[in-house]
């Protein structure tokens, strides 16, 4: 009889994470840095002052209490995450988001073509946003039978979905649960390195653009070039009875007005936190806005858009509530997460770890340094598939040495998220994968065959544009 390995959940390996770490404070010489305060904001270890200390080993009651300590001294982050929740409830409530996509589909029946760039476009910019992610499950069963009725497969639809928004997530440029998580625990704005992951989003979402449209257009020319062409005559029964539903939503004036208000928010949030006078602007004034004040504006864009679409008190409460339920393991895993973190510094090992990257990557140079980092970030993300608990256990430990090997944190933060994004595309750990492959019935094996040249491609360019970003 065959046993099935099936990996544990984020937060069984977090756990076994902080288990490990306190065996570690036994093996691990204890040490500590001499500290300088940077920019008001965060402390960095003076490279050469390291020094061994009295050692302070972790017990079980401390792995226990490591997690209730990691959710205190990361409250911020995991407030803002809610509140973004509770956004995002109070916006799926409206049906506004479903209807634009909905109206977009409408109007470019017989312009299919167009229909994949102008939705992976969307899908995109929700990635990059705000981590369009399990939120697009809801669009598989809407998208697949319009493209099965204009002559693509299934799979076509499922591409333009995952990767449209997998590659903006990928590309994130003020993603709250990648780079923003990540900036936090960084003690960066999440600001810093904005242009980079632009240029980065922009060329890697257009090359995604591209590769999907080839392949649909190849299997609307000639069904036996499907991946699934074995299931495409069973697929186009099963899902044209699904085909009618495009037509139930509308975009109403209300909805229009209601996305507006919705790309405002995002756009405020942007402005926010871009910091234009390190930037040498000074004709646009820095609010330099974190996460208390962010956490303030997508609780007021939700009030603004329910009283807007006049949802009653009662509606607009459970969905806020809801919304912020549905983000509630993200918190849970950053509180988790921080608990290694919190056992690695009262362990006294933290330091030691740095000390012995810093030995390791002294005379690496700056190139190899960032190429490493993005490399080490793929296993780990493999291991790790949240990319909030990823951002949150590495960051104190990876940014810190960024410093050492004289290579902006805001890199780090880039390889990191290119990293988990690149991985999230194709591993079985991942609802999203997995969920969407299932709506859409592709198989696992074909998805890779389909996608892994691809993903290669997205690996190589982004580790290119990581070097260019050390060498300019």
């Amino acid at each position: 009889m065959k046993s099935k390995f099936k990996m544990p959940t984020a937060y069984t390996v977090l756990f076994i994470i902080i288990i490990v770490m306190a065996i570690l404070t036994w093996v691990i010489p204890p040490g500590q840095y001499d500290y300088v305060e940077s920019d008001g904001s965060s402390n960095e270890p003076i490279a050469g002052t390291y020094h061994e200390v009295e050692p302070n080993q972790q017990g079980i009651a401390d792995v226990l209490l490591s997690p209730f300590e990691g959710f205190y001294n990361a409250v911020d982050i995991a407030v803002f995450i809610l509140m973004v929740g509770g956004f995002l409830g109070v916006v799926m409530k409206t049906g506004a988001i479903n209807a634009g996509i909905s109206n977009v589909i409408n109007k470019l029946k017989g312009k299919e073509k167009y229909m994949i760039a102008i939705l992976m476009t969307l899908f995109g910019l929700g990635g990059t946003t705000y981590g369009m992610a399990e939120e697009t499950i809801a669009f598989y069963p809407l998208l697949i039978p319009v493209f099965i009725a204009a002559g693509y497969d299934a799979l076509s639809a499922v591409a333009v979905i995952l990767l449209g928004a997998g590659v903006g997530v990928l590309g994130s440029t003020v993603n709250p649960f990648a780079t923003g998580i990540a900036s936090g625990f960084a003690g960066i704005s999440l600001g810093d390195g904005i242009i980079i992951r632009i240029i980065q989003f922009v060329v890697l979402e257009a090359i995604a653009i591209f590769f999907v449209t080839r392949y649909a257009e190849k299997v609307r020319k000639d069904p036996s070039k499907s991946y699934v062409a074995d299931m495409y005559e069973n697929n186009k029964s099963h899902f044209s009875i699904k085909a009618t539903n495009v037509d139930d939503l509308k975009l109403t004036g209300k909805r229009k007005i209601t996305l507006i208000i919705f790309s405002l928010v995002f756009v405020v949030m942007i402005y926010s936190v871009i910091p234009f006078s390190d930037l040498g602007i000074t004709a646009i004034p820095t609010l330099a806005w974190w996460f208390q004040e962010l956490a303030a504006l997508f609780l007021v864009g939700a009030v603004v858009i329910g009283i807007f679409a006049r949802l009653s008190e009662e509606d607009l409460i459970s969905s806020f509530v809801a919304g912020s339920a549905d983000l509630l393991g993200v918190a849970f895993i950053i509180g988790i997460s921080r608990g290694i973190t919190v056992i690695m510094n009262n362990g006294l090992i933290t330091d030691t770890i740095l000390y012995w990257g810093e030995q390791t990557l002294s005379g690496a140079g700056s190139i190899i340094f960032i190429a490493l980092t993005y490399i080490f970030y793929i296993p780990l993300s493999f291991l790790i598939p949240s990319t909030s608990g990823l951002a949150t256990l590495s960051m104190p430990i990876m940014s810190p040495l960024a410093d050492f090997a004289n290579v902006g944190r805001d890199l780090v933060i880039t390889a990191f998220q290119s990293a988990s994004g690149l991985v999230n595309l194709i591993t079985p750990t991942s609802a999203v994968v997995m969920g969407g492959l299932a709506i859409g019935r592709v198989p696992y094996d074909k998805w890779i065959k389909y996608v892994w040249k691809f993903v290669l491609l997205l690996f190589i360019l982004t580790l290119i544009i990581l070097i260019l970003a050390v060498l300019i």
